[in-house]
């Protein structure tokens, strides 16, 4: 409604000056050096014990921020050295950064590295809610309940490296294997998946320039001065700065606040609610069954800022015709047969999913997946025609033809010098090698499962390893260069193990090779964007192995070792583990009596009926012209509690109709993901300040003088 007014905006002033053809222009350069050394050791040794007790303190990542923080400190280095960092530098620093601050596990909201996985299982073993199954876990996923690795809380006893049923398959070499492998898969199926969504279908993945431009500005700013004698990039320090200010406010009182009160008092002071207010007792009388709560985490509200719109509007449209309105009217249709009153959110969450929203999900994820298989086949059916079109137009020309450089000019929407084709300056490596490391990958896990899980049909763990992960990868690939969000199927692993007949929890526990790479897809056309050499992730990849595997080890032994995980000293992991070992209890057990309760969640008729109902919905958008994204918007909002999308809307609102109006399109356009870069640093260095005072004033307990 604005656009005319917007467009007609003045220019942005000199010092916001930015060249919109700097992305994806110049020569191909080589990102790696000393400095991503450097920068890798920092993350790994000064970040990841912050982001680890941020984890399981108020459940968020410092992924940004590490991320962040590291580029500002090595540019402010270079900066005062008289150096200029490369933009490729750069962006090889947000990689690293973000591989080793990366959440491990999402469904807990923990980060930390490969090792999370082995303190998440010694807790499920130690449950009340597992209690009936533990004796039941393999000895090559977490020791025996009385060995003394669990008994003394020390990730360097025997029994984390020998198991007695497997040998050298130990949990803690397990966890290595599986990293090392999964790492090589991730990026060879991600690059696959890349050339064909990026080099053949030329997808515009909207949220790649904003990396892409992070870097560049911050590689800009290294400049000490410029021709005109002003600070290079100094607008976007300026707005860095303001948004950090801000996070390190809400940061110290959202985060450093309970953890100092934490030291003076039996119950920490929490100024605001973490990791939410629940209201749904309190509206039962009105909305029974609904899942009413307000999130303070202003994370979530910045997130608003940058996310499309029409993706925001979509979930918040969902959450209300689903979590706040469709419950209660579902509730006296009798859909929900387990529902009680006077139970709080998460509790009713999970009984809301088993008795109706599980099977929802799943049909509304097996109309996406429809979607994306049927657009992929008129995608490479209809870019086939022209790259046919593009050659016999292209005969008489000097230039010799080849199958790739003829899709820069097939493409009638191509952006004037955006050369998307593989070549040796960019990079590139041949398809059959990616393809060869992603299959000897695959074939060493399914191996691994074999040896682990021996009476488990093996072919199913073939089908999901070489059809169903890059097929999903794929479609998942393409749904973010077209939308910026991929694709889920829930339960799909579930079902099938189910369905198998195999009737031991073990196979629950093993290295499935089911994964969704669809990502990856969108860090190569960053790079492409950065003019990085695709080869210097191939270079960091390598780098990070070790630096992951032995940092994660031995913070997580560490905060391990000082305090049992989950306790009162960890507010959201004590809040949320209990509910997740309920939910992980459902699931193992499905597969071990007669009517598995899994199976009874998943009920045929409201699966078939959410799929025509999702492809109608889809079909019926086109039609009116609706934004597809709105429709995958939707389809993430579906069963989600209010807070899942009320501050991302109240974010969005406030910056379409205020930041932009006031800054104009242009300007806001660049302003929002360098606030929220600058606010995600703040936060988290509030958090990593929270840290450093609770290990100050913990570490001595645990000496013996």
């Amino acid at each position: 409604m604005n656009d005319s007014k917007e467009t007609t905006a003045p220019g942005p002033a000199p010092d916001l000056a930015f060249d919109p053809d700097q992305l994806g222009q110049g020569p191909y350069v080589d990102g790696f050096s000393r400095r991503t050394v450097l920068g890798a050791l920092f993350v790994a040794f000064v970040m990841m014990p912050g982001s680890i007790y941020m984890g399981l303190v108020a459940g968020q990542s410092l992924g940004a921020a590490a991320e962040w923080v590291t580029i500002i400190l090595f540019a402010e280095v270079a900066r005062r050295s008289f150096v200029r960092l490369k933009r490729q530098e750069v962006f090889v620093l947000f990689y690293v950064a973000s591989s080793i601050a990366a959440v491990t596990l999402a469904h807990l909201a923990l980060s930390g590295g490969p090792f999370a996985s082995a303190i998440w299982h010694q807790y499920l073993l130690q449950a009340p809610e597992t209690s009936t199954i533990s004796d039941q876990i393999p000895d090559w996923v977490v020791p025996p309940l009385d060995s003394p690795g669990i008994q003394r809380r020390n990730l360097a006893s025997g029994g984390w490296w020998w198991s007695e049923s497997a040998g050298f398959l130990s949990p803690v070499l397990l966890v290595a294997i599986g990293f090392v492998l999964g790492r090589v898969a991730f990026v060879t199926m991600g690059y696959l998946a890349f050339r064909a969504t990026s080099d053949v279908e030329r997808l515009p993945f909207p949220l790649a320039p904003i990396a892409a431009e992070g870097a560049t500005a911050l590689a800009e700013s290294t400049v000490r001065d410029t021709d005109e004698g002003q600070r290079g990039g100094s607008w976007r320090w300026n707005v860095f700065s303001v948004g950090a200010c801000l996070g390190i406010i809400f940061g110290a009182i959202y985060l450093l606040v309970p953890v100092v009160t934490s030291f003076f008092f039996s119950k920490p002071i929490t100024i605001l609610p973490i990791p939410f207010y629940d209201l749904t007792e309190n509206v039962e009388s009105i909305l029974p069954a609904s899942l009413i709560s307000i999130s303070f985490d202003a994370a979530i509200f910045m997130t608003g800022l940058v996310l499309p719109f029409k993706l925001i509007l979509g979930t918040c449209t969902a959450i209300l015709l689903t979590s706040v309105l469709g419950n209660p009217i579902l509730l006296k249709l009798g859909a929900f047969e387990h529902w009680q009153p006077g139970s709080r959110l998460l509790v009713n969450e999970m009984l809301l999913r088993f008795d109706f929203w599980m099977s929802v999900t799943v049909g509304v994820a097996a109309a996406v997946l429809l979607i994306g298989i049927v657009s992929m086949v008129k995608a490479f059916w209809a870019r086939r025609q022209e790259l046919n079109a593009a050659r016999q137009a292209e005969a008489g020309r000097s230039f010799p033809s080849d199958h790739d450089s003829s899709g820069n000019g097939g493409d009638g929407n191509a952006i004037h010098g955006d050369e998307r084709r593989p070549s040796r300056e960019r990079g590139d490596f041949p398809a059959w090698v990616a393809a060869t490391l992603f299959f000897a990958a695959t074939l060493c896990f399914c191996l691994i499962c074999r040896l682990l899980v021996p009476d488990f049909p093996f072919w199913i763990v073939v089908l999901f390893g070489f059809i169903w992960t890059p097929l999903h990868s794929y479609i998942s690939a393409r749904l973010i260069g077209l939308t910026g969000t991929g694709l889920t199927t829930p339960f799909l692993k579930e079902t099938a193990f189910i369905l198998s007949g195999h009737q031991r929890i073990d196979i629950w526990f093993a290295p499935i090779p089911m994964a969704d790479y669809g990502s990856v897809a969108m860090r190569f056309r960053e790079l492409e964007l950065t003019r990085t050499k695709f080869t210097s992730i191939i270079k960091a990849e390598i780098l990070m192995f070790p630096i992951i595997l032995i940092s994660s080890f031995l913070f997580w032994w560490f905060f391990w070792h000082l305090y049992q995980i989950p306790s009162d000293a960890f507010p959201f992991a004590s809040r949320l583990w209990p509910v997740a070992a309920r939910q992980a209890y459902l699931i193992y057990t499905a597969n071990l009596g007669d009517q598995p309760l899994l199976l009874e969640a998943l009920k045929p008729a409201v699966i078939l009926s959410s799929a025509g109902i999702g492809l109608f919905v889809y079909l019926v958008f086109g039609a009116l012209g609706i934004p597809v994204v709105f429709f995958y918007g939707m389809v993430g909002g579906i069963g989600v509690p209010l807070h899942g999308g009320l501050a991302l809307l109240v974010g969005a609102l406030l910056g379409r109709y205020y930041f932009r109006r006031r800054f104009g399109e242009a300007k806001w356009t660049r302003y929002a993901p360098v606030v929220v870069a600058g606010f995600s640093c703040g936060m988290g260095l509030a958090g990593m300040t929270a840290v450093a005072l609770a290990l100050i004033a913990r570490v001595p307990m645990e000496l013996p003088f």
